[in-house]
């Protein structure tokens, strides 16, 4: 899909690697989960940061519970007391890092099996969300890289959107590391985050696009939900996320594991 500054506003942030991309018009966010968890987030009426969920038992996890465990002590500095494990993340795009793991589903942190094609990604107006935390008392935040890495600056102002590395934050190719990492910037809401305002759910298949609309039956709030082909992630030049494995190209593949965090 071409990437326009008319995209920015209407179309998903889908990567590309041959263009600047400026900071969007209207940016989006976007949370993944298994779509045997629509359900129960309908029936709460909102996600629940990972502080709330690690007592839960009803759920399908497809995160890597190390990383989870590790994100409860990650202090954010944008706001004292506040852990990243007490808000609900987001990424700046679709097809993320942790979506490719995800998809390789190969990890050795990651417990979750199942592949991607039951992730559904769920999409909300940066804006809009900003307005709904602070009318509600909730604190916001953004990181400029993997919010567990140790060395990562968090940003609690609209005008410090420019920050983030918005080309890294569309690029498909992630091998370099410093893509890599820029790519995983995040978008961190407060303990929770309330259901309506998903503006809209993507998905693999026509399958999965079934069991979310079923999902929501009798829900008051019903996201359009769209099967997207973009977010069917091809193979990635030929390597593994698994730490210490070798590319087709002899170069070291990355493991995936934000600094700081225990190996």
């Amino acid at each position: 899909m071409a990437m326009t500054s008319k995209r920015l506003s209407t179309k998903w942030q889908t990567e590309g690697n041959s263009l600047s991309v400026s900071i969007p018009a209207q940016p989006k966010i976007y949370h993944i989960v298994h779509v045997d968890n629509i359900s129960s987030i309908i029936a709460d009426g909102c996600l629940w940061s990972d502080a709330v969920m690690v007592r839960r038992q009803d759920i399908t996890v497809i995160g890597m519970s190390r990383i989870k465990q590790w994100r409860l002590g990650r202090a954010v500095s944008s706001h004292k007391g506040l852990m990243v494990g007490d808000c609900v993340p987001f990424y700046f795009c679709p097809r993320s890092v942790m979506l490719f793991v995800i998809h390789r589903a190969n990890h050795p942190d990651l417990a979750y099996r199942g592949g991607q094609q039951p992730i559904v990604h769920l999409e909300a107006d940066l804006h809009q969300v900003v307005q709904w935390a602070g009318a509600n008392g909730r604190h916001w935040t953004f990181s400029l890289s993997n919010a567990t890495a140790a060395y990562t600056q968090f940003r609690a102002r609209l005008d410090q959107l420019g920050e983030i590395d918005w080309d890294a934050v569309a690029a498909s190719d992630f091998r370099p590391a410093d893509i890599q990492e820029a790519k995983q910037a995040e978008f961190l809401v407060q303990r929770s985050f309330p259901w309506h305002l998903v503006e809209r759910i993507g998905v693999y298949s026509q399958g999965i696009a079934l069991r979310v609309v079923s999902a929501m039956s009798g829900a008051a709030h019903r996201p359009k939900v769209e099967v997207k082909k973009e977010l069917k992630l091809a193979r990635f030049r030929g390597y593994s996320p698994l730490g210490g494995e070798r590319s087709t190209n002899g170069q070291k593949a990355p493991s995936f594991l934000p600094a700081g965090v225990p190996a």
